[in-house]
């Protein structure tokens, strides 16, 4: 999907509607594609697990760079939703939280 959509003046909407895929989801394939390459859109076999100071070190980055939370998920290969979780906690509740 990447691929067809790189190289042509196609938007997500067009591919989105010909295969039956939210637009959204396309977009954000193409920009983890963009910002770490093929391997971010290969399925894990396993569940990863994160220290403590890994997402201390990505919620830091999210706050002092002025970067979509997106963004900041494809450049540490991570979800979005876990940057935004990790972020809450760590507000709630400071590193112990993480």
């Amino acid at each position: 999907m990447v691929h067809e959509y790189l190289p042509t003046s196609q938007s997500t909407y067009d591919l989105g509607e010909r295969y039956d895929i939210r637009p959204r989801l396309i977009a954000r394939w193409v920009q983890r594609y963009r910002m770490a390459g093929l391997n971010s859109l290969k399925p894990r076999r396993h569940k990863r697990t994160f220290t403590a100071d890994f997402k201390l070190n990505v919620v830091d980055y999210y706050q002092t760079h002025d970067e979509s939370m997106a963004e900041v998920a494809a450049r540490f290969d991570v979800l979005a939703y876990q940057v935004s979780i990790w972020r809450s906690q760590f507000e709630r509740g400071g590193i112990k939280a993480l």
